[in-house]
């Protein structure tokens, strides 16, 4: 039995330690945060499902001094764990692995962490291999996850030589304040990070693109144009991705009209927070272009990269050596492909 600790619950580590409390061979050993946020208010009045650890001990004071209910502190806890799943701020989990190193710990870390923090870049699927025994791992970044489950998906049918995404990118999480567009899209420079960082997990793949932000909050949507290397029809791309247990393939024509309706039938299937592990791609974006594929895809930004961070803690720890019995495992516990 793996035991885990996630250290920050905000928006991924919520998640992440939902996500690890239902892994039937992983031990959430608890949460650890530094502030008293809604997060840690909504855990409190949830009756402490998870026990709380606080960051330091000036962090310890103010959470008891709101009436939060502390186990101890950061740096204790560390001594009772296998691994750190670290969600914290950009910049944060640096300072942090500091001290798992003087602890001894393996540590995976979010998207936002620069690369350098982490031995392998990781993605459960495109290269599971490559994370076996590592002591640190770094997560891609929520668009770079479902992204490169779809090219992936692809490249292991026909095998893929480049791609050119166009991401239209949430401006925001809801319930954020700190930045927000109204009645305008704002162009960051070319080539996004997304497309250098696919390239970075799959060498092969020669990739590029552009980003664009728009003032909305429920989710990303990315356009791909794929370069097989091998002719393959725009039905035997839809089946590919029916195959594929965190991908979910949807139509216009049964309701599926964009973002908000995604998150509305996540809502509706009483998913906590609204929240999906897979991403969506629309069949009736599947279309050719010559030899090129086309096709458009729906990115729960919160909880996409939940899964790949499950399967980082299964290579880092080798509880399964082969890439498939892996994922499959962490599918099986998160009931991914049980809809199909």
């Amino acid at each position: 039995m793996a035991k885990v600790l996630v250290v920050g619950y905000g928006v991924i580590g919520q998640r992440l330690a939902d996500g690890v409390a239902l892994q039937k061979d992983m031990e959430l050993v608890g949460v650890v945060d530094a502030a008293v946020t809604l997060s840690i208010r909504a855990l409190k009045e949830k009756g402490m499902p998870y026990r709380l650890y606080a960051a330091f001990p000036e962090a310890k004071e103010s959470l008891e001094a709101a009436g939060i209910p502390v186990s101890g502190l950061l740096q204790d806890v560390l001594q009772d764990v296998d691994i750190v799943l670290d969600a914290t701020a950009g910049g944060i989990g640096a300072k942090n692995k500091e001290l798992y190193v003087q602890c001894g710990k393996k540590a995976i870390f979010q998207g936002g962490e620069k690369d350098e923090i982490a031995d392998v870049f990781f993605h459960g699927y495109a290269n599971y291999e490559k994370g076996l025994g590592a002591n640190f791992l770094k997560l891609t970044s929520c668009n770079t996850t479902g992204l490169i489950r779809a090219v992936d998906c692809l490249d292991r049918k026909v095998g893929i030589e480049k791609v050119a995404i166009t991401i239209v990118r949430r401006v925001a999480d809801p319930g954020d304040y700190h930045r927000g567009l109204t009645n305008a899209l704002q162009v960051d420079k070319a080539p996004s990070h997304q497309a250098v960082d696919l390239m970075t997990i799959m060498p092969h793949v020669d990739a590029t693109g552009i980003l664009v932000h728009t003032p909305v909050t429920h989710g990303h949507f990315i356009t791909v144009v794929a370069t097989p290397k091998k002719d393959i029809a725009a039905h035997e791309v839809v089946a590919a991705f029916q195959e594929h247990d965190r991908i979910r393939v949807v139509r216009l024509a049964d309701g599926f009209l964009g973002n908000a309706s995604i998150f509305k039938y996540a809502r509706d299937l009483g998913k906590s927070r609204g929240d999906l592990y897979e991403i969506c791609i629309w069949e009736d974006t599947v279309v050719k272009s010559g030899k090129d594929i086309m096709f458009g895809i729906h990115i729960p930004q919160e909880s996409v990269t939940i899964p790949e961070s499950i399967d980082g803690i299964r290579a880092a720890l080798k509880m399964q050596t082969d890439r498939l019995e892996a994922v499959g495992t962490t599918n099986k516990y998160l009931g991914l492909g049980a809809w199909k």
